[in-house]
């Protein structure tokens, strides 16, 4: 018996060792990281993040804010026997205002003390210390943040557990040193009674008797959460967008019109699930980061070897600096010595002959010897010489040249250039993150990604794109964090040269996120931010602008590759101009594309001249066409107008014309009725629009005018008999039309008076110069969650 009482003891033991080593493992998470130890009275600030309230108290009086308001510590008492009596009665508490009165000022949003033209005073920033930022709080400061009850629980278990009861909490009105242990608190009170004290300071009968008692403790919380600025009004909802707690009086502020908001007992399981499948989720991973935890430790163990490598490599490169620096030394020293000698040689040389100058010396003594020859010829022979001689030394004596300059000062030494680089020496630093030109990239055969770097950025030797197809629709999230199951695998384009990228081999209508980085010796810099790309609907039709069907060559000038078109008066217009007082009748030419289709699905993409007075862009039946060219009409008459499909038979019984065009003029575009901005409209709407289109004239649709895009797409389903309008930038829908496809169909452009018009090139014949990149797959560790 005595050894299974060891035995369950023993067991107890491990067991409390193993709850506080566990709890000891996460003391970390409740340190405030404004004064680094345990929390106390932690508030919540608008980022999410914890710090004790004294702490912002103390940061925000550092920054300059007027010291707020505090409450009471929690563990002292509101009153103590030395100041109030137990019998004294308490005091009353201030009236409540009356709940139609706080609707109204939560409603109407004024506020005592403030008139409506009041400005408001500036937002206080408070610099939080986990994320770095400076974070708004609100118009009463540290009052609008709520205190982390559910942190202060943990704190308060953490304590218990690790002092496993070594520390006891003393009764706060025995008088010493005959202070009893506690073995009651007070939650109305705030204060740790003995049963003596606690049945001295409520009495039986009085409304203390009524306070709510619970176990000692050294930290008092309010039993519910409450509204900051809505006396006594509980926490009942969650606003998913704001991401705030809100009692129902905060919930009828209009900020929050249009937001969704959840009961917080909807918004508390939901939470909860989450956050248990994320947990659920690490357990079943616990291997994965055990792996991952050896690898991280190895790759300490390599840094440091490769530190010592680093520093290694820095003393000999410091150590070559300084060897060739004092070769450079040695150098320009042999140059200077050499310039040095021949210069003393050349000055030497001057002064010897001078010395020679002198008497009885040198040329002297020789010109006084010569003198004394009485033979005159021997005398003139011998003496012409010594005459030139002298002829010089007399010029010398005049004017003094020195032979050699006695000063260096061009070989003085200027080193404040080296002195600055050798100041400046840094190491390598990786490219910074480039930037997206959203100007040049754009998607359509293909996908084309420019870019470059920052102006102060390390040159980059290649880089590095990444892209990946976006998985319909965003992933489940909680308060933007993606679920862990939402990741998929990048493609990456490896040694890109250049600035710019195509990507092909894509999913049409589909969205793709692009990132690049650059390469250097340093390594690969930062990501540029993402850039998402939306795959046009259908495959892209290629074509070419076709004039065979008599081109107005005095009207019409078509650009090189017949993609440009532009539309200018001609001589005929002007004359016919100037022989009217009153009006011009207006020319229509008819562009059509040079290939015609019969099925299938086909998009093409053309920006149309804001400045165009009025331009035509659709599809239609290529016979329809070619008797609508050929046969000019009255360009007022509701039977030419190609949008309505008159004058083809539509209104003869069939069930959709063979024409189907939108109208362009002065940087607008006209949307008939029945036009549609999403797909999630609904179609009934569309297609009732789409008939109106048909009627007669008598029936005209209402239209109404949108701002003309950049770039114009346009999707043809030849099997469906089905024309969209997109805007090609952001592939919104603008405007959807019936076709007859029962007949080969193309595209076709009208102008009327002046305008321009610019086809879509391909990016697959876009010159590139760079090689063609290598194209590989980033494999990443896929765990699977049912474990």
């Amino acid at each position: 018996m005595a050894e299974e009482e060891l035995q369950t003891f023993t067991s107890i033991m491990d067991a409390l060792v193993r709850i506080s080593s566990n709890m000891k493992s996460m003391e970390k998470e409740l340190h405030c990281r404004v004064c680094d130890e345990m929390v106390k009275q932690p508030i919540l600030l608008p980022c999410q993040h914890s710090v004790c309230l004294l702490c912002a108290a103390e940061v925000l009086v550092h920054k300059g804010y007027p010291p707020p308001d505090l409450p009471p510590e929690p563990n002292s008492p509101a009153s103590t026997p030395n100041t109030r009596s137990p019998r004294q009665a308490r005091r009353p508490a201030p009236r409540t205002p009356d709940r139609l009165e706080r609707v109204l000022r939560t409603v109407c949003g004024t506020y005592p003390g403030r008139r409506r033209k009041d400005a408001a005073p500036p937002p206080m920033l408070f610099p939080c210390p986990s994320c770095q930022e400076d974070v708004e709080l609100g118009e009463k400061g540290l009052t609008d943040c709520l205190r982390n009850l559910t942190l202060e629980r943990i704190v308060e278990r953490y304590r218990q557990t690790v002092s496993l009861g070594s520390v006891a909490i003393m009764c706060g009105f025995c008088k010493p040193p005959h202070s009893l242990e506690a073995t009651k608190g007070c939650a109305d009170c705030k204060s740790n009674f003995c049963n003596e004290c606690f049945k001295l300071y409520h009495p039986w009968g009085t409304p203390r008797a009524q306070h709510e008692h619970i176990l000692p403790t050294n930290n008092f919380r309010p039993k519910v959460l409450t509204c900051a600025e809505h006396e006594q009004e509980k926490m009942q909802w969650y606003c998913r967008n704001c991401q705030r707690l809100l009692c129902p009086l905060c919930k009828l502020r209009r900020v929050h019109h249009g937001h969704k908001v959840l009961p917080i007992a909807q918004a508390y399981q939901a939470l909860k699930e989450k956050v248990t499948k994320e947990m659920n989720f690490i357990l079943a991973n616990q291997e994965t980061i055990q792996s991952q935890i050896t690898q991280l430790e190895a790759a300490i163990k390599q840094m440091e070897a490769n530190s010592t490598v680093a520093l290694h490599q820095l003393t000999h490169c410091i150590r070559e600096l300084g060897a060739a620096v004092a070769e450079r030394q040695g150098t320009l020293a042999l140059a200077l010595e050499g310039s040095r000698s021949r210069r003393e040689e050349a000055l030497s040389a001057q002064v010897s002959e001078r010395q020679g100058l002198l008497e009885h010396a040198g040329l002297m003594a020789y010109t006084q010897e010569l003198l004394k020859e009485t033979d005159a010829p021997c005398f003139v022979l011998a003496a012409r010489v010594t005459h030139n001689r002298l002829v010089k030394a007399i010029e010398h004596l005049q004017c003094l040249s020195l032979s050699a300059d006695p000063c260096f000062r061009h070989f003085h030494l200027d080193a404040s250039k080296e002195v600055k680089l050798t100041q400046g020496l840094e190491f390598i630093r990786a490219p910074m993150a480039p930037v997206i030109d959203t100007q040049k990239t754009l998607a359509y055969d293909q996908l084309f990604l420019c870019w470059r770097l920052p102006q102060d950025s390390a040159p980059a030797w290649h880089f590095s794109v990444e892209y990946q197809r976006r998985a319909g629709g965003a992933a489940a999230t909680w308060g933007g964090i993606r679920s862990p199951d939402a990741a998929t695998a990048w493609l990456r384009l490896d040694e890109v040269r250049g600035t710019s990228a195509v990507v092909d081999r894509l999913q049409m209508d589909s969205v793709y996120v692009l990132r690049v980085r650059g390469c250097n010796k340093a390594g690969f810099g930062e990501y540029s931010e993402d850039v998402y790309l939306h795959t046009p609907p259908a495959p892209v039709l290629s074509f070419s602008l076709d004039s065979r069907w008599g081109l107005h060559a005095d009207r019409l000038a078509l650009g090189r590759g017949q993609t440009y078109a532009r539309s200018v008066p001609g001589l005929s217009l002007l004359q016919a101009a100037d022989r009217t007082l009153t009006s011009c009748h207006l020319s229509s030419d008819l562009l059509v594309a040079d290939v015609a289709v019969t099925k299938g699905r086909h998009y093409w993409a053309c920006s149309v001249e804001p400045g165009s007075y009025l331009v035509k862009v659709g599809v239609g039946q290529e016979v329809k066409l070619q008797e609508w060219f050929h046969l000019p009409q009255d360009m007022t008459s509701p039977r030419c107008d190609p949008d309505s499909g008159h004058d083809s038979g539509a209104e003869d019984g069939q069930d959709s014309p063979p024409f189907c065009f939108l109208t362009i003029g002065m940087g607008k575009i006209l949307l008939p009725q029945g036009l549609s901005h999403s797909h999630s409209q609904s179609q009934s709407q569309s297609e009732a629009g789409l008939h109106s289109h048909g009627s007669s004239h008598s029936n005209l649709p209402h239209h109404y005018t949108a701002p003309l895009p950049p770039r114009l797409g346009v999707c043809l389903d030849c099997d469906k008999g089905r024309v969209t309008f997109y805007d090609a930038h952001s592939l919104r829908i603008l405007w959807e039309g019936h076709l007859d496809c029962s007949a080969p169909v193309c595209p076709a452009f009208c102008f009327i008076g002046g305008g321009a018009l610019q086809l879509q090139d391909l990016v697959a014949n876009q010159s590139i110069e760079e090689l063609p990149p290598r194209r590989v797959t980033i494999q990443t560790r896929a765990t699977n969650r049912s474990k």
